[in-house]
């Protein structure tokens, strides 16, 4: 039977290096106090084959980004912060706890990957005697007469983590600024984010010497981003400031929203900076490695620079976490056995972060099927990469065109396959 020409349309993926879109910055994930004490639990041996893991640019997925909590969040062991209360002017501040365990597991990351890692830093709250409900849990806002004490918390943070040997590449202004959490958690509305960044966060962190840190705006849910973006941008004295937009996967998979931010403010860049399956641990289960691709697909089609896991590692119960909000990770550490589960995320992430590598771009393609999900990119070294996804029932059957050759490829249900060419 010969098929008609709409039907071989329909497996054919068309795929064009002479147009590239965004560059990629990489892969990474997030250095909490949770996964850190989770890694000090099991034999120094294990912990670096952990590390390796993500790390090693052969053996592991090869991440070069990372995300590091400003004193505590809910995968912390409890609410803490880096200063005694009321210190207005600071001088109690002292990073001191994350020596005990998150530097450390930054330092042996970096030691494996060979490099710095791009090191993204976010608050949950400030300190309780900062906000409107003297507490750093249930949302609240920062109080209007501490804004330039808080601006400067985050300057303070970035020097003393560099004095121990920890580039910051940049801030996000506030971990989800719409949610009120029953863990750390602080509001602002749009115009409080905005007016925040322009008056205080910016000048502070120029005063200091840091003009040359990022500062990301929203770090939270794509269903608002762009209405948040539009009105933080849209104020010139706030945009020149700002690097760009953060987005977390919770809630809302409409991925064209990152594209209408890129399109209405091109000078604006886009990562990913937080996501993760919710509910505990999923051990063996496959649609969560389905979901991590499912969203960096979509998310790297429409302008995405980069992806941050949320933790890289947590125990067994999906913690710790102060106020019991237990989830999953790509690698999980059974304290209590010593057992060290991957489970199918760390996979899928891996068809990517082994692959496309930090400075690649995304290139155009072209798929009339809605039971593949695509995404295509080539390296500097002009090595093409295709990540394709069937995450259907069925048995998939596609014709890849690339430079004037076909390439038959037999996609397994359920699976995940990356060509490298």
């Amino acid at each position: 039977m010969v098929q008609s020409e709409k039907e071989d349309e329909t497996n054919l993926l068309k795929v064009d290096p002479t147009q590239s879109f965004q560059k990629i910055m990489g892969f990474g994930g997030a250095f909490t106090e949770a996964a850190a004490y989770t890694l000090a639990q099991i034999s120094p041996e294990d912990r670096m084959k952990v590390i390796e893991s993500y790390f090693d640019k052969e053996k592991g997925l090869g991440y070069t980004l990372g995300r590091t909590h400003i004193h505590s969040c809910d995968f912390s062991l409890e609410n803490y912060t880096y200063v005694d209360d009321y210190d207005t002017d600071l001088k109690t501040f002292s990073i001191e706890r994350e020596f005990k365990w998150v530097l450390p597991l930054i330092k042996d990351a970096r030691n494996i990957a060979g490099e710095d890692i791009t090191i993204l830093s976010s608050p949950w709250s400030p300190p309780a005697w900062m906000k409107t409900n003297n507490d750093m849990n249930h949302g609240g806002k920062l109080k209007e007469e501490y804004r330039e004490v808080w601006a400067l918390y985050y300057a303070k943070y970035i020097k003393a983590m560099e004095e121990h040997g920890i580039p910051i590449w940049g801030v996000s202004v506030q971990n989800e600024p719409e949610a009120t959490q029953v863990w750390d958690s602080c509001r602002y509305t749009a115009e409080e984010e905005r007016d925040f960044v322009k008056n205080y966060l910016g000048p502070v962190l120029e005063k200091e010497g840091l003009q040359d840190r990022k500062i990301v705006v929203w770090d939270h849910n794509r269903d608002i981003a762009y209405e948040r973006a539009k009105v933080i941008f849209s104020d010139p004295e706030a945009a020149k400031y700002i690097w760009g937009t953060g987005l977390h996967w919770y809630v809302s998979e409409e991925f064209e929203n990152l594209t209408k931010i890129h399109d209405d403010f091109p000078d604006k860049h886009l990562l990913f900076t937080e996501g993760c399956i919710e509910g505990g641990v999923k051990l063996g289960a496959w649609h969560t490695g389905e979901r991590y691709a499912r969203n960096m697909m979509g998310d790297f089609n429409n302008w995405l620079e980069g992806w941050i896991d949320w933790n890289i590692v947590l125990n067994e119960q999906g913690g710790p976490n102060h106020v019991g909000n237990y989830c999953d990770a790509p690698i999980i550490v059974d304290t209590k056995t010593g057992d060290i589960h991957y489970n199918s995320s760390y996979y899928y992430i891996g068809h990517f972060s082994k692959y496309v590598k930090p400075g690649a771009v995304r290139i155009k393609h072209e798929l009339h099927t809605d039971t593949i999900q695509t995404v295509a990119f080539q390296n500097a070294d002009g090595a093409v990469v295709v990540v394709l996804m069937n995450a259907t029932d069925t048995v998939e059957n596609l014709r890849v065109s690339l430079n004037d050759e076909v390439l038959e490829v037999e996609l397994p249900s359920h699976s995940i396959t990356t060509i490298i060419k």
